[in-house]
């Protein structure tokens, strides 16, 4: 990762947002993403006694997709038609592999299952597979801008990180690192989860 790059665009992000983003000049990005009240919405609706109730799983799954604001909003409605035609074996089974994804040590196993039941409908987007658990977990997880990925990488000369279209554990992965990095390289006042981080860099680029 290129140190001075970063240092570069954290100095230009403070010097427009003094207060990083407690900073009151971004108040109508805080209130139009409205991460926290999206994040409690779906570590209530994804607690593991839920997942005895699989149709209440994928309900929850399609709030999330729609109500999240960095999804776009062509997705939106493929998603909810996607499960709305899974039958109740499907539905289990989708269910299943994101209980697999937000808990234990079956992530691997779970990204790569509910990978597979998106490509058969041509839905394996980043945006779509990265959403729930990064509202489930945002200060762990990330969400998957392939544009603001790839100018990350790009910027910062992450030359280990190779982006594609189609989503895989692999650079998830390392996209988890890079981040990790580049929180315990700028201040933490625009590091209060993994979206705030990639949100800096994003409007750093700019």
């Amino acid at each position: 990762m290129n140190l001075a790059h970063l240092r570069q665009a954290e100095a230009s992000f403070l010097q427009r947002y003094p207060g990083g983003f407690a900073d009151p000049e971004l108040d109508t990005i805080r209130k139009r993403h409205d991460i926290d009240k999206l994040s409690a919405f779906t570590r209530e609706s994804f607690s593991r006694p839920n997942f005895n109730r699989p149709e209440l799983i994928c309900e929850a799954l399609v709030k999330v997709i729609s109500r999240s604001s960095m999804v776009s909003r062509f997705e939106k409605p493929k998603f909810r038609d996607f499960v709305a035609a899974l039958n109740s074996h499907e539905k289990q089974a989708l269910a299943a592999s994101v209980e697999k994804r937000l808990y234990g040590r079956q992530k691997r196993q779970g990204f790569e299952e509910i990978l597979g039941m998106l490509a058969h409908q041509k839905l394996a987007r980043w945006s779509v597979i990265s959403a729930v658990p990064f509202y489930f977990a945002p200060t762990k997880e990330a969400f998957v801008k392939p544009t603001t990925a790839k100018g990350i990488i790009k910027f910062l000369d992450a030359t280990d990180l190779n982006y594609a279209p189609t989503p895989s554990w692999e650079f998830y992965r390392g996209y988890l690192r890079l981040l990790g990095e580049i929180k315990a390289n700028v201040v933490p006042t625009l590091t209060g989860n993994n979206a705030a981080i990639t949100g800096f860099m994003m409007m750093s680029l700019e």
